[in-house]
């Protein structure tokens, strides 16, 4: 170490005092568990409405201290403005592809995004890619930290163990924009998708996987490790691809529906977007281009429509703020 240091014109003092740990604050924490389960019940709240809950709770906390903690943990409201997150200024943003598109088997959609999960005495984040047919987890990991690595390792397992998709949908965090996800993605000829800005229903089936994850087994068994958070959610998403049934697979298992292609299948629809225009990218299993709006209106108040193929409809609406 000694030789290193010298060699790289730094002291030893400071080559040690950055491999130390930061202390973690314990109100820090104790807010970070308020927001998400908050954020977790309500996605439409931004850093406002969470000073607002927080003091109704009986914390005085300011504005800026909830915006460091949302950002800190991947938070943000789904109203768009200018404290949504970024993609890096120098990563290319692919357009929104899934609007209107009948996913009718597995493989066809894959999707992905990361969440922010609390231990006893720190936190992790979670990052996770599904099949939109089935809903079937393919893989999860997790790191504390939001670098890229973790999600395209992620990537690498889904695409070792399941094949490939045709179409691949994220949002625009700058993990997923990077040249090191896209790179694979572009690699394997898989066409990308992002969602548009302040859309969180774009990627609907993810978040509300993230809401049974959370309310099922995170919230109840309160992990205070890595290593056991590692252990439990191995366990809980074997229950959630294996037994756990779905009401929008007919009570079927993600497994069941992946495996025989049976039972499965969504569609989004914009009920409000206007007219819509084929985009040059067909889906390479039936020559079908994908659609989107080329509206212009604002999205105040607009409501997002889920038609499932099991004819189960579910229409969700947000107000945004």
């Amino acid at each position: 170490m000694t030789q290193q240091c010298v060699l790289a014109g730094v002291s030893r003092a400071t080559v040690y005092a950055q491999q130390k740990p930061k202390p973690v604050d314990g109100s820090d924490l104790l807010f970070s568990r308020l927001i998400d389960e908050e954020y977790t019940r309500r996605p439409f709240y931004g850093s406002r409405k969470m000073v607002v809950f927080l003091k109704e709770t009986g914390h005085s906390v300011n504005r800026k201290r909830v915006q460091r903690l949302m950002r800190q943990m991947g938070l943000a409201g789904m109203a768009p403005g200018p404290n949504t997150s970024r993609p890096h200024p120098e990563h290319k943003v692919y357009p929104y592809l899934l609007r209107g598109v009948l996913v009718v088997r597995p493989n066809q959609v894959w999707s992905t995004d990361i969440t922010y999960i609390r231990l006893a005495h720190g936190f992790a984040y979670l990052v996770a890619i599904i099949d939109w047919y089935s809903r079937r987890v393919l893989s999860w990991r997790i790191s504390n930290s939001m670098e890229a690595v973790f999600c395209v390792d992620c990537l690498d397992e889904a695409l070792r163990t399941h094949g490939k998709p045709e179409i691949f949908n994220s949002d625009q965090g700058s993990q997923f924009t990077s040249e090191g996800f896209t790179g694979v993605l572009k690699r394997e000829n898989i066409v990308i998708s992002m969602d548009g800005r302040g859309r969180a229903f774009d990627n609907i089936f993810v978040e509300r996987l993230w809401r049974s994850v959370k309310h099922e087994d995170v919230y109840l068994k309160g992990y205070a490790t890595m290593g056991e958070l590692v252990l439990g959610l191995t366990e809980y998403f074997v229950f959630y691809n294996g037994e756990r049934p779905h009401q929008s697979l007919g009570q079927k298992t993600p497994e069941l529906v992946y495996r025989t292609a049976i039972g499965g299948g969504a569609v989004i629809v914009n009920k409000f977007g206007g007219a819509v225009e084929e985009t040059p990218v067909p889906l390479r299993s039936t020559g079908v281009s994908s659609t989107r709006s080329n509206s212009k209106k604002q999205n105040r108040g607009s409501a997002v429509q889920l038609l499932m193929k099991s004819n189960v409809q579910l229409k969700l609406s947000a107000l945004l703020s």
